[in-house]
């Protein structure tokens, strides 16, 4: 049985030691241990992945253990996650089709290891990509009217099919906190890193009529403040007087696609961790 454990609490001496010891006492062999010590706040953050193939232990005694003997001594905040348990991923989206594809083509090819039991969008336009994937897609408008039905239809299908994190593809609404609320840390967004330089309708015509050298895109967890959340990856992409609108917006959406898939990937595989609005992003 493979399982990775993550643990932030404050730092004192003694932490990885009582740690690793405990695995080795419930026959367990750590094959990765990462930590960081965030000096300035006083907190330790520490990553381990654990194989107990030899000597698999119950996990609600081996978790119960975990508490009284580290937890609660130490103050940890903490995850246990089995490795062979895919996460689940609802997927949100609106019209644009880039970043769907991306996603859905890595986990056809086994790149994410995750189960996608639905997608969602407010309009009908991505639902041939969808049916392409075999993938369920539903439609659920949303307008000023309609919003609260709306997101309560959508949190009636994240429930009944046990979602675990929400990837907004380019989702062109505003997640309140009726959902943020019920998944903090598990939604995650993309967008161009113009924000908050060129916010609006048209970011790429705007940054080219300042004529901008680079481009970017940001990926981050939702928080109630818009754009806002912990950032989980970015990444930027020079650009000259010689480029077009249609380039900018080319090479944004390349951008897009592929720090939102680093992104999420990172969040699959039990890499990121949140504390005060920042993120630790373990290797």
């Amino acid at each position: 049985m493979k399982t990775t454990i993550l643990i932030n609490c404050p730092d004192k001496s003694g932490i990885i030691r009582a740690v690793t010891t405990f695995i080795h006492t419930k026959g367990g062999n750590i094959v990765y241990l990462d930590q960081h010590v965030d000096k300035q706040a006083g907190v330790f953050f520490m990553r381990l992945e654990c194989d107990f193939e030899d000597n698999s232990p119950i996990m609600e005694m081996f978790e119960n253990e975990f508490i009284s003997t580290l937890a609660n001594p130490y103050q940890m905040q903490y995850e246990i996650h089995l490795q062979n348990v895919k996460p689940k991923m609802a997927l949100f989206v609106s019209k644009y089709n880039h970043c769907l594809y991306d996603l859905l083509s890595r986990f056809r090819s086994g790149e994410l290891a995750v189960e996608i039991p639905f997608i969602i969008s407010n309009h009908i336009d991505l639902e041939p990509i969808a049916v392409q994937f075999d993938v369920p897609f539903y439609h659920i408008p949303v307008s000023k009217a309609t919003k609260e039905t709306a997101e309560a239809r959508q949190l009636e299908l994240m429930e009944e099919h046990g979602v675990d994190f929400i990837v907004l593809a380019r989702y062109m609404q505003i997640v309140t906190d009726k959902i943020i609320n019920r998944y903090p840390n598990n939604i995650i967004n993309i967008h161009h890193s113009f924000l908050p330089a060129f916010a609006g309708a048209k970011p790429y015509h705007a940054a080219f009529e300042r004529g901008v050298k680079i481009i970017g895109a940001t990926s981050h967890y939702v928080t109630v403040e818009l754009d806002a959340g912990p950032i989980i990856e970015q990444d930027v992409t020079t650009v000259s007087h010689s480029h077009t609108i249609k380039d900018l917006m080319d090479k944004g959406r390349d951008l897009e696609k592929i720090v939102l898939a680093r992104a999420v990937r990172l969040h699959v595989q039990r890499k990121t961790m949140v504390y005060n609005n920042k993120t630790v992003i373990f290797s």
